[in-house]
């Protein structure tokens, strides 16, 4: 067929389609406030934007997608997002559009199966909601993906809505139980401490759409809240509320003087000669640090890879505790504890696979001497 005719034709097959199952349909209203009319019973689905497919992976309901985006097929040796370790399937997947958002009608529309839904987050994000639904004929369902820490009932509330989409009511329900009993479980054992016994401390090397050196820190840093530990890095914005990213200077790092210091492992991708752990070695103002002249630098797994990667931001909460208050977490081996939550939430204990991927290990305490 002339490639001219292609589109059109896809998208009249995309309408019959729609109009044949058009009897068993309902309507919902999705994270945007749009109300969207979707099949009864969804069965093929794809999941476009930063976290979408993680969704699905907790959900136990991968086996519903029908097509991946660029990053899905994307060869590295970094990756810290277990989902993807646990399903290496979907780099094998038909390709519907490049990542972050940025889909191609035309590829939807030529994927066998046809998705009935398409799920997407960060609706602002690459390719228009309504144009890519009035474009393709499948309807859209935007959800939002937020903080575990600031936010977390608006994450309870997609992983819900996609659960009751496609059929995984209860699973979402157990997946949400599973976060905030953990969460609780992180607040019960350290809300008893002292103010004065709490140490400050600091994260630095935190990824962004791509990674980032020590400036790079999280005010907001769920795992230090989940613990509450002091952030030396937890200015407000002009709402009163934490920041959620910032790029701070060296010199407020070294007027904070923290006396722990986590490290984020996502900065590796720098390179030998770059990133956090380089700049902590050979910087003299670093140097100077209490926590790296007492030696009280450690690690910690990627807080972003393709957005938040929940389940090693609860990980990365237990080490942290086990590092600041030892007492208190005497009972949890960090990487267990890791591997127990990486086979609840998406299948597979991925931890010792995703550490070998970096030339420096999560969870350990790093030698500054």
């Amino acid at each position: 067929m002339n490639k001219r005719y292609l589109f059109p034709a896809l998208l009249l097959a995309a309408m019959v389609m729609m109009f044949s199952t058009a009897a068993q349909a309902r309507t919902i209203t999705d994270m945007a406030g749009r109300t969207v009319e979707i099949p009864d019973k969804v069965e093929k689905v794809i999941c476009s934007g930063p976290g979408c497919l993680r969704y699905l992976t907790y959900l136990q309901a991968q086996n519903m997608i029908v097509g991946v985006d660029s990053i899905e097929k994307r060869k590295s040796r970094f990756d810290a997002r277990p989902y993807a370790i646990a399903n290496p399937q979907f780099a094998k997947l038909p390709l519907f559009g490049e990542f972050r958002g940025h889909d191609n009608p035309e590829l939807i529309l030529g994927l066998s199966p046809q998705p009935q839904v398409i799920f997407k987050t960060y609706k602002e994000m690459g390719y228009d909601p309504d144009e890519l639904q009035a474009k393709t004929g499948i309807p859209v369902v935007c959800l939002n993906y937020d903080s575990l820490a600031s936010n977390r009932k608006s994450v309870y509330d997609a992983l819900k809505l996609m659960g009751n989409i496609v059929g995984k009511d209860k699973r979402a329900d157990e997946v949400c139980d599973f976060m905030e009993r953990n969460i609780t479980d992180l607040k019960d054992r350290t809300s008893g401490i002292a103010a004065d016994k709490r140490k400050s401390c600091y994260v630095g090397g935190i990824a962004k759409k791509g990674p980032h050196g020590f400036q790079s820190t999280e005010p907001a840093y769920p795992p230090f809240r989940f613990v509450n530990a002091d952030n030396a890095a937890c200015p407000k914005d002009s709402k009163g509320k934490p920041l959620q990213h910032a790029n701070v200077s060296k010199e407020q790092i070294v007027g904070w003087n923290p006396e722990i210091v986590f490290v984020d492992i996502s900065t590796c991708q720098l390179g030998e000669n770059s990133g956090a752990v380089y700049e902590l070695k050979t910087d003299p103002a670093y140097q100077a640090l209490g926590a790296v002249s007492s030696n009280n630098v450690y690690t910690v797994l990627p807080y972003n890879w393709y957005s938040r990667n929940y389940g090693s931001i609860i990980a990365d909460a237990f080490f942290v505790g086990k590092v600041l208050y030892p007492e208190h977490f005497k009972d949890i081996d960090p990487a267990a504890k890791a591997d127990e939550i990486y086979t609840f939430l998406v299948g597979k204990p991925v931890f010792g696979v995703m550490n070998k991927a970096f030339n420096i290990n999560a969870f350990s305490r790093l030698d500054m001497r």
